[in-house]
């Protein structure tokens, strides 16, 4: 019996295709779900002897969902992309290392097929995208990630005086290294 995943543990990560060489990803803020889906077209046939069904073709999409956040360059990379009518790379990854100091994780080009901001008077703005696949998927494993992509969104330790402001808009000083 295998050890249970939490979701937790899974991100998004997005780039523009037309993003200059050594470009890093860009993580998709406040992310609350991510799913990966993969369906098959079946091929149901009668005949003198009974029903044949076979397999067709696959496709797979990808959905997330999170908070809106102001001028996130993943939230707007998403919109972009459907705007522009340009693919999105796109990399779910688990954030827990392997035996091997790396990430699992699957990779595609993908078609932005909807992206949604929805507001109420009483909570928080959300994100909804929905990223079909171009082709098939690749899984694949990624080197570790920067500790600020996986802990995005968290604030580290600091000392008394090294930066000034609040937690999502707090500026390092610059004298200090």
């Amino acid at each position: 019996m295998g050890t249970l995943k939490n979701g937790k543990d899974t991100i998004l990560l997005v780039q523009p295709v037309d993003a200059a060489y050594g470009t890093a990803a860009l993580v998709i803020a406040q992310q609350t779900e991510s799913s990966y889906s993969i369906e098959n077209d079946v091929k149901d046939e009668q005949t003198k002897f009974g029903r044949i069904v076979g397999y067709g073709n696959n496709s797979e999409s990808f959905e997330f969902s999170a908070y809106g956040s102001k001028n996130d360059p993943g939230q707007m990379a998403v919109f972009q992309a459907i705007e522009d009518k340009k693919q999105l790379k796109v990399w779910e990854v688990d954030t827990t290392l392997d035996e091997n100091e790396k990430h699992d994780a699957m990779f595609a080009y993908v078609i932005v097929e909807s992206a949604e901001r929805s507001n109420s008077q009483d909570g928080y703005e959300e994100i909804s995208g929905t990223l079909q696949v171009y082709g098939k998927a690749q899984k694949g494993k990624l080197e570790k990630l920067p500790l600020e992509v996986i802990e995005f969104g968290q604030y580290g330790f600091e000392a008394p005086g090294e930066y000034t402001g609040e937690a999502d808009n707090r500026v390092k000083d610059p004298a200090k290294p």
